[in-house]
């Protein structure tokens, strides 16, 4: 008996999922014959379809239905919840660690294969701002969405309770950082969202709220275009958020968020979503890499130069072949990576079948984004929308996206329910600490000295 060929998938985001899914089909003959097997290495039993996250902030959509179970969806894979520390491709060996072995305390163990798919995707692109590790929080996963919100309902509780003006002040000032997609989107649903809040309490009323959004470059949404860019400025602005272009956040320290324009806006809530950078791992390879840290890759989406190694999406520099122009990359976001999945799986059984390979081409049609419920803007095959025709479309298209039908059909009931019903406006940051009413019970009664004689 021979060992099968094993084709190691590291990451289960967009491409890791989509790249495995995909060679399921391709491959299944070799799959059932034994003769090839793909094991999938990722930190969490999940896919996050990033785009509704701001919806699941905002409670349009249950959280649970913002993720794509791997293994149900990848049910012929084999699914190692884990990280890759590093990956030595000339010895094609991966060193990884799992919960297993963090408990069995042995350290991490070594992975061979035969063919390497590298999709770990980005994280957070921070920068070295005074106070932003101990009190900002981030807006790419589900975890960080949720608590997001559960924060923001919260500080309207502090801020109906409080005598402190200052206090007020500060819990209902909310500062985000970056004008992109993720800044933009997350924004608007929450302060859509915290605005119908505002109508439950007696002494918050919605201009109370002060939302603010900082942007070091002179426009906001550059993927719709600078005319749709300039709408959703006045957009917003018509909401009473403060848009500052051309402006960085200096510090947040002592809680206190400082501009480089001189403003100084005290604060509880910063959120960080200014950009992302490949994940560490590809630095821990001996893969080429670009001088943004992505790995070099040719048209086919092989790793250039390299024999057996594959990326894409947020990971991979891959040549734009249908802009016409030298050196252009395609952009990393999810409409390249879930295209770029599909030619990858297919080029890989190509390559384990001795065909010849495809390039990926595929030309940008447009753009997308929410601005709150009812409000959007797009542009789309030179089209331009906004308003409630590009709310309507940014739902369509993302529905239309989200991996299989189960969560089609449940992300489709929510929004008809929420259509007919009354927004959700409970807070469940107990859920951050679920331990914690537990451990107060059984912390031993306090000491108050001896009790008095009777």
């Amino acid at each position: 008996m021979t060992e099968p060929a094993r084709i190691l998938v590291v990451g289960g985001g967009y491409v890791g999922m989509y790249t495995a899914l995909r060679l399921q089909r391709q491959l299944r003959t070799e799959l059932r014959a034994g003769t090839v097997e793909i094991v999938v290495v990722t930190p969490d039993p999940y896919m996050t379809y990033q785009p509704f996250l701001p919806e699941a902030a905002a409670g349009s959509i249950s959280p649970r239905h913002v993720v794509v179970p791997l293994r149900r969806v990848l049910d012929r894979c084999r699914i190692l919840i884990g990280e890759v520390g590093s990956i030595d491709h000339a010895k094609r060996t991966a060193s990884l660690s799992t919960l297993a072995t963090e408990e069995e305390g042995t350290g991490g163990i070594e992975l061979t294969y035969d063919e390497l798919v590298l999709a770990p995707g980005s994280v957070s692109r921070t920068l070295p701002v005074p106070g932003l590790a101990d009190h900002a929080i981030g807006f790419k996963t589900v975890e960080e969405a949720i608590g997001l919100r559960n924060h923001v309902i919260e500080q309207m509780d502090i801020a109906s309770s409080t005598r402190d003006p200052a206090i007020r002040d500060a819990a209902l000032t909310f500062v985000f950082v970056g004008g992109g997609y993720a800044g933009v989107e997350a924004l608007g649903e929450l302060e859509d969202m915290a605005r119908y809040t505002a109508r439950y309490y007696h002494n918050v009323k919605p201009e109370d709220l002060r939302w603010v959004l900082v942007e070091a470059s002179d426009r906001i949404l550059p993927e719709v275009g600078e005319t749709m860019g300039k709408y959703a400025i006045r957009e917003l602005r018509g909401r009473n958020i403060d848009v500052r272009l051309e402006t960085r956040l200096e510090s947040c320290e002592d809680r206190v968020a400082v501009l480089s324009d001189g403003t100084r806006l005290p604060t509880r809530t910063v959120v960080w979503t200014a950009g992302v950078k490949p994940a560490p791992v590809l630095a821990a390879t001996d893969l080429p890499l670009n001088e943004r840290g992505r790995l070099r890759c040719t048209a086919h989406l092989a790793v250039e130069g390299v024999e057996h190694a594959w990326a894409a999406g947020d990971a991979a520099a891959v040549p734009d072949v249908t802009s016409g122009e030298a050196g252009k990359e395609c952009a990393p976001n999810a409409q390249h990576a879930v295209r770029q999945a599909k030619v990858l799986a297919e080029n890989i059984a190509a390559s384990l079948a001795g065909r010849p390979l495809t390039e990926y081409a595929h030309a940008y049609v447009g753009s997308v984004a929410s601005l709150g419920l009812h409000k959007g803007v797009a542009h789309v095959y030179g089209r331009k929308l906004k308003g409630y025709p590009a709310w309507f479309m940014h739902r369509a298209y993302h529905l239309s996206r989200v991996p299989t039908f189960n969560r089609k059909a449940r992300v489709l009931a929510e929004w008809t329910l929420s259509g007919l019903f009354k927004r959700e406006i409970v807070s469940l940051g107990s859920l951050e600490h679920p331990r914690a009413e537990f451990e107060l019970a059984a912390a031993p009664p306090p000491d108050h000295g001896d009790k008095p004689s009777s």
